[in-house]
C-alpha cells in the first residue's frame, strides 16, 4: 500500500511539474530561435579595467560568450561609455577609441565566437555558424568634443549610436540627472550634430537627456531615433531618466522604439528616486572638487564619499514581474512595434531584476512575455525585430 500510494505522488507530482517544464522548454526554444538584440551592455568599460576573455566563461562578468549563446543572444551593443569627468579633462576622445580597439581585439581574438555590426542588412550572414554580432553603441557625446567631422570618424569605427548626454550637461544636450539646465534644448553645436547623425546614419538616442533635450532631438531628426536603455516614467514619478509617456509616444510616433532596462534602479520606485539623488550629489562632489582644484587646496576623497552614499542606501531588489510590466505598459502605451530590450547588464553592478541577472536569463525574459499572453510573433519583435526594422529605416534614410 505504501508503495502504491508513495507511487501516486510522484505520479501527481510530476504531472503538476509538466506544464511548467513544457512552458520552459518553449521558452528556452523560442530564445534560441528568434533573433534577441539588447541595445545595452557595458562590457567595454570592464575590458579597460580588467581584460576578461569574454569568449569564454567569465563567473564575475553579466555578458560572456557562452553566457549569450546559452540565453539567446545574438546582437549585443557594446557601450562606449565616458564619463562627465572624462569630458572636462579632455581624455574622452581617447578612452573611447581604446574602448572601441577591446572590442575589435575580442572579435578578432575570437572569430569564430564574434563579429562587429555595423549594418543590419549584415546580421544573418554575420550570425550564422554560432557567432555573437557586437554592434557599437556610444554613451555620451563626450568624445565628439567640439568637432562635427568627428562623428565621421567615430562612425567608421563602427559607432551606430549616440547617447547625446549622460549624467552631466555637455555640448550636446542636457542631462537628465542635473537640476540646472544648461540649452533647455540641445546646444547649436547639438543641433548640427543631429543633422549630421541622420545623414551618417548614426542613431540618435534619447536615453539619459532631460525632457527638452529629448523632445528637442526627437523633433528635429528628419528619421526615427531610440532611447536605448529608458523604463517608463510612469512607475518612477518624478526621476527624468525615465522616458515619459509624451516622450515616448513621439519616439514611437517618429517610428522609433523604447528598450527597456532590467537595472533596479530604473525599474524600483524607491531605487530610481536614490539614483537620481545619487548622480546630483555626485555631480555636486565634482563641481565642489573643481572649486577647491581651482583654489590651490586639497580635494575630497572620492572613494570615501561613495562609501559614505552606499552605506546609508543600502541596495534594493526588483523582479521579472517588473520587467514585464513595463513592456505592458509600453505595449499599450506606443504600440506592440515600439518596444525593446536595453538590458543594462555589467553597467549596474549587478542590481538587476531577479531571474534576469545575466545574458544566461533570456529564456526568462521569453517565458513571462508567453505566460502574459504576448503572441510568439509579438514576442519576436519585442526581443529585437523592432530595433532592427528601426535601424534599417535609420540606415536608408542616411545621406537624404
Amino acid at each position: 500500500m505504501r508503495h502504491m500510494l508513495a507511487a501516486a505522488i510522484t505520479l501527481s507530482i510530476a504531472a503538476a511539474l509538466a506544464p511548467a517544464a513544457q512552458a520552459q522548454d518553449a521558452a528556452r526554444k523560442l530564445a534560441q530561435d528568434a533573433i534577441i538584440v539588447d541595445t545595452h551592455v557595458d562590457a567595454p568599460g570592464i575590458l579597460m579595467d580588467t581584460w576578461a576573455d569574454l569568449g569564454t566563461r567569465a563567473d564575475d562578468r553579466e555578458f560572456d560568450y557562452p553566457k549569450a549563446r546559452e540565453g539567446g543572444l545574438d546582437i549585443a551593443f557594446m557601450s562606449i561609455y565616458t564619463s562627465p569627468g572624462q569630458d572636462a579633462s579632455g581624455s574622452a576622445w581617447q578612452i573611447a577609441n581604446a574602448m572601441i580597439d577591446g572590442v575589435e581585439a575580442l572579435a578578432h581574438r575570437h572569430p569564430d565566437k564574434f563579429a562587429i555590426l555595423t549594418s543590419p542588412k549584415d546580421a544573418l550572414r554575420l550570425l550564422e555558424g554560432g557567432r555573437v554580432l557586437l554592434p557599437l553603441g556610444m554613451e555620451n557625446g563626450a568624445p565628439i568634443g567640439d568637432k562635427l567631422e568627428n562623428l565621421k570618424f567615430f562612425f567608421d569605427r563602427g559607432v551606430r549610436y549616440i547617447t547625446l548626454a549622460h549624467s552631466a550637461n555637455n555640448r550636446i544636450a542636457d542631462s537628465s540627472y542635473v537640476v540646472e539646465k544648461k540649452w533647455n534644448g540641445l546646444s547649436p553645436f547639438g543641433r548640427e550634430v543631429v543633422k549630421e547623425m541622420n545623414r551618417l546614419g548614426i542613431m540618435v538616442d534619447v536615453s539619459h537627456l532631460g525632457d527638452a533635450s529629448a523632445a528637442e532631438a526627437i523633433a528635429l531628426s528628419k528619421v526615427p531615433v531610440i532611447a536605448s536603455h529608458s523604463a517608463f516614467r510612469h512607475f518612477t514619478p518624478g526621476f527624468e531618466r525615465n522616458i515619459s509617456d509624451e516622450l515616448a509616444k513621439a519616439v514611437a510616433a517618429k517610428g522609433g522604439v523604447v528598450q527597456i532596462p532590467f537595472g533596479t534602479a530604473f525599474i524600483d520606485p524607491a531605487s530610481a528616486a536614490d539614483t537620481q539623488a545619487h548622480f546630483r550629489a555626485r555631480n555636486d562632489f565634482d563641481h565642489r572638487n573643481a572649486e577647491l582644484k581651482a583654489q590651490g587646496k586639497p580635494e575630497l576623497d572620492r572613494a570615501q564619499f561613495e562609501k559614505d552614499w552606499a552605506s546609508a542606501h543600502p541596495t534594493r531588489q526588483s523582479t521579472l514581474a517588473q520587467v514585464l510590466d513595463q513592456i505592458d505598459y509600453g505595449v499599450k502605451l506606443i504600440g506592440i512595434d515600439h518596444v525593446g530590450i536595453g538590458s543594462d547588464f555589467d553597467g549596474v553592478g549587478g542590481e538587476l531584476a531577479n531571474e534576469l541577472k545575466t545574458v544566461a536569463d533570456f529564456p526568462h525574459l521569453v517565458a513571462g512575455l508567453q505566460q502574459r499572453g504576448y503572441s510568439e510573433a509579438d514576442i519576436r519583435k519585442i526581443l529585437g525585430g523592432n530595433l532592427l526594422r528601426t535601424w534599417a529605416q535609420i540606415e536608408a534614410g542616411a545621406g537624404k
